[in-house]
């Protein structure tokens, strides 16, 4: 019953790299499900969890219990899979362009010839994923609570997705991604103005560090549950009222590192921090007591992100907070570059 549905696409070299893909169609009516991970490469908790989660479904296959169809893409990027350099994956941009592997889908999926060879894997992952109801994009944060994106759209119905994950907060956007995947899916949407049982979700599932058996078994089980929830899965289930918070995304605060050092955290995430609160500081010059810089938040909120390294360069990310206000920091797009 399940059916191979890998993708080739050309390297950088030009010759074919494979994007393996599995689908498990019951041939009866229901959901089109696609759940893909690792589009930005170096975020591997996403490839586990699916890893996790494909025998399962499996198993509520050959028990008859899948209604509609399920597509799994588990380590969808194979240009940034390959890309180590020093013992370490530099999974978020594209060498050869500089490009952040997750901007610019829409571009790359209107060209009937793709541009060179990350268009042309952008774009057959997004033809992969085309005629799906529900499609959720697997990401992590450096290092977070777990979190989702969801367009306006599908909130509050999205609740749903961000109780079965146990997501502590829900960004929602509006306008546009700056080409992100979920941009592309929701384009036709969007033009018909339709949005009845379906669904697009950029999921955050914690943090670059946060792989283990023990995580992974949670979020499968988060995503069986939200998918028997949808009526994928012919399985009764109650999920658990949400108790997060959801924040316009430019409500979001983004804190800068005014200069590179050392960046000490004195606030754990998930802390509830007030306006001009410190919650960090950076030692530019140690031996220096001078050249300490504190850090604070710009507004009462949630304590969602922060930077994964402790030498910290000057203009990096250093958190992110939830916020009340519309943010002095945000423009339009993304939240990141």
């Amino acid at each position: 019953m399940i059916e191979d549905v890998s993708l080739s696409v050309p390297a950088d070299s030009g010759a074919p790299l494979r994007v393996p893909a599995w689908r498990l169609d019951s041939g009866k009516p229901g959901p089109r499900v696609h759940l893909q991970a690792g589009v930005h490469a170096d975020e591997i908790a996403g490839m586990l969890v699916l890893h996790t989660l494909l025998p399962r479904l499996e198993e509520a296959a050959e028990q008859g219990l899948l209604r509609g169809s399920v597509t799994l893409v588990p380590q969808a990027n194979p240009l940034g899979i390959g890309q180590f350099r020093h013992g370490r994956i530099l999974g978020r941009v594209h060498e050869p362009t500089s490009r952040n592997f997750n901007r610019g889908f829409p571009a790359s999926a209107a060209q009937e010839r793709p541009a060179g060879n990350l268009a042309a894997w952008q774009k057959a992952l997004a033809t992969l994923a085309a005629d799906a109801d529900i499609v959720l994009d697997l990401h992590t944060d450096d290092e977070a609570v777990p979190y989702v994106y969801l367009h306006q759209c599908f909130w509050p119905a999205g609740q749903d997705l961000a109780a079965a994950l146990g997501a502590e907060v829900a960004i929602i956007w509006e306008g546009d991604s700056d080409g992100a995947f979920e941009e592309v899916v929701i384009a036709p949407w969007l033009a018909e103005g339709c949005f009845d049982g379906r669904l697009v979700s950029t999921v955050e599932l914690r943090g670059q560090a946060d792989v283990s058996d023990d995580l992974a078994q949670r979020d499968a089980d988060g995503l069986y549950a939200f998918l028997c929830a949808r009526g994928l899965i012919a399985q009764a289930v109650e999920l658990p009222q949400w108790r997060g918070r959801a924040v316009p995304i430019g409500h979001m605060e983004t804190v800068f590192a005014p200069t590179a050092g050392v960046l000490v955290f004195e606030r754990e995430l998930g802390a509830e921090v007030q306006a001009g609160e410190r919650f960090a500081r950076i030692i530019a010059r140690p031996g220096d007591p001078g050249s300490e810089q504190v850090l604070a938040a710009p507004q009462a909120g949630l304590f969602v992100t922060r930077y994964r390294d402790r030498l910290v360069p000057a203009g990096a990310i250093v958190g992110k907070f939830t916020g009340s206000a519309p943010s002095s920091t945000w423009s339009e797009g993304a939240l990141d570059p």
